[in-house]
């Protein structure tokens, strides 16, 4: 285990004695109303495109049944169903408040029928081994308590062949967009966060938990530690987001 990954999994929400997963739970019950307007604000739309090129490579991939892990408010989820034809989508996440919004969203959508989303653990998945074709997350692996297990579980419900596609925040390496990028989440980002969420400490652990994660090769070895095979890694937007893939073998 790296010095980094080590980092990334002590970096919690509230800065408390209790386990990560306990405070994530507690930070996205109480930013829930507030996450899917952050989401467009903080990234100025942009993480609509990632999602899509996630949702096209599952879609080629031609995947049925599909996974998509912290699912949020669904919107990931609800962009499988319409793009990449499956026969099911089932969301997961850890937060009650984020879930039940989300499930709104379907609903709205006309979309219940393929889609169901439920609270559950990303470290303990409710499902039998070799269920998916497909598994996504989009913002999440990052609030894992213990990303090797959340990786494992993952391989672990995934059929052989499987496809598993991982959307996570980075950090630019370009001398000319960091210090810009870093000014912006650091700053502004929190800033924003305060005052349309009122949770102090939720928009400020944003910044803190992306650099703290492991990015390109460190995120890619930790997935083939975890059994998982062809991984790979795509930086977009100047590395402020990864796009990355694997297979189960």
């Amino acid at each position: 285990m790296t010095a980094l990954e080590v980092k990334a999994e002590k970096i919690t929400p509230y800065r408390d004695e209790r386990h990560k997963s306990e405070q994530v739970k507690e930070m996205f019950d109480s930013i829930a109303p507030a996450y899917d307007f952050m989401n467009r604000a903080m990234t100025m739309g942009i993480d609509k495109i990632w999602r899509a090129r996630a949702v096209k490579l599952i879609a080629r991939a031609g995947c049925r049944r599909i996974l998509d892990v912290a699912t949020g408010t669904g919107d990931l989820a609800i962009n499988l169903a319409r793009k990449a034809m499956p026969e099911t989508v089932t969301g997961v996440d850890l937060s009650a408040g984020m879930i039940e919004i989300g499930r709104r969203k379907v609903k709205a959508a006309a979309l219940d029928g393929i889609i169901s989303l439920e609270v559950a653990d990303c470290l303990s998945l409710p499902f039998d081994d070799d269920t998916f074709d497909g598994v996504t997350v989009a913002y999440g692996v990052r609030n894992f308590e213990r990303l090797i297990d959340g990786y494992r579980e993952m391989a672990r419900v995934l059929r052989p062949g499987g496809l598993l596609c991982v959307l996570e925040l980075s950090t630019p390496t370009s001398p000319i967009i960091k210090p810009l990028y870093r000014f912006y989440t650091r700053h502004i980002i929190p800033a924003a966060g305060r005052l349309v969420s009122h949770d102090v400490r939720a928009y400020s652990y944003l910044p803190e938990s992306i650099a703290a994660v492991p990015q390109g090769s460190e995120m890619t070895a930790l997935m083939s530690e975890a059994g998982l095979t062809d991984c790979a890694y795509r930086p977009m937007t100047f590395g402020s987001c990864t796009l990355y893939t694997a297979r189960k073998p």
